[in-house]
């Protein structure tokens, strides 16, 4: 393995050959990671809090327990077929039984409770509208200009442009099946084919920063009565609505979390000691080659 003293290149990153060490992320790039990790946390926690202050979501202008033409998703409890209660979330027309989950789970204090999510996926842990939202937008801001710093960065180091979004050799067919199918098997790049994101990366990466996490900001943005005066009542009409943004806002965070999954299950089965080094200290190794 090489020495970490490698000579650098004129971008201040060592050459790589197979099986060395190489500096993979800037520091800028590690910081801003662990910095969304944490917004995400809180973000997601607290929005369910805020969530279950009104388990429901509508398309159009407005929502509420009335709007039974415009709900599309809802989240409650209700008396079972042999009695008692049982928890049931509905998407459109399907309903499922969710007892102990979702409508009808346990409390902290660990009673049984009518609520949307349980008390251990939210924060505060308790019923607290006022306070999640406080901590949702204080948290926001940061996520946002944590984002904000993260684009212009990209963009002037042309990381982005480079790294980030597909280019047009990588979109032919045979190269994006082939990549479908090495993932299927496992089979992870080594060596020097390690050392760029193939296309389902790329495909994976870019969809999230140019088009779900705006959306995700924007349509939260929308439901923000302070933020929508300033910026003159346009934002919530993006979206077809304030309830329409609410429901959106909500998809894309749905959206955000299974990306966050499957980007854990991929760090894992590709090497969870070289991913998280790689992000903690910058060196990765590409390893030898197949």
């Amino acid at each position: 393995m090489a020495s970490l003293a490698a000579p650098l290149d004129t971008t201040g990153v060592p050459p790589v050959r197979s099986g060395q060490l190489y500096r993979r992320h800037r520091l800028f790039v590690r910081i801003g990671h662990w910095l969304n990790v944490l917004c995400l946390a809180f973000l997601v926690a607290t929005g369910l809090n805020i969530f279950d202050a009104h388990p429901a979501l509508y398309w159009g202008q407005y929502g509420a327990d009335a709007d039974d033409d415009r709900r599309w998703l809802e989240i409650g409890a209700a008396t079972g077929p042999y009695g008692g209660t049982i928890g049931t979330t509905r998407i459109g027309p399907l309903r499922i039984v969710t007892t102990g989950v979702l409508g009808w789970n346990r409390a902290a204090n660990g009673r049984l409770q009518q609520q949307g999510f349980p008390d251990w996926a939210t924060f505060p842990h308790n019923r607290d509208l006022a306070s999640a939202r406080r901590w949702h937008f204080f948290f926001a801001w940061i996520f946002i200009a944590n984002g904000l710093a993260y684009l212009a960065w990209g963009f002037a180091t042309r990381h982005l442009q480079d790294e980030v979004w597909p280019r047009l050799r990588q979109l032919a067919p045979a190269n994006i099946w082939r990549d479908v199918v090495a993932h299927a098997r496992l089979r992870f790049p080594r060596g020097d084919d390690d050392k760029h994101y193939h296309i389902l990366q790329r495909f994976a990466y870019a969809g999230t920063v140019f088009v779900l996490l705006p959306t995700m900001v924007l349509s939260g943005l929308s439901m923000s009565p302070g933020f929508d005066a300033a910026a003159g009542g346009v934002l919530p009409q993006l979206f077809g609505g304030r309830a329409s943004a609410r429901s959106i806002h909500f998809i894309t965070m749905d959206l955000t979390l299974a990306f966050i999954v499957v980007h854990v299950a991929m760090v894992i089965l590709a090497g969870p000691f070289n991913q998280l080094r790689s992000m903690i200290t910058g060196w990765y190794d590409t390893g030898r080659p197949r």
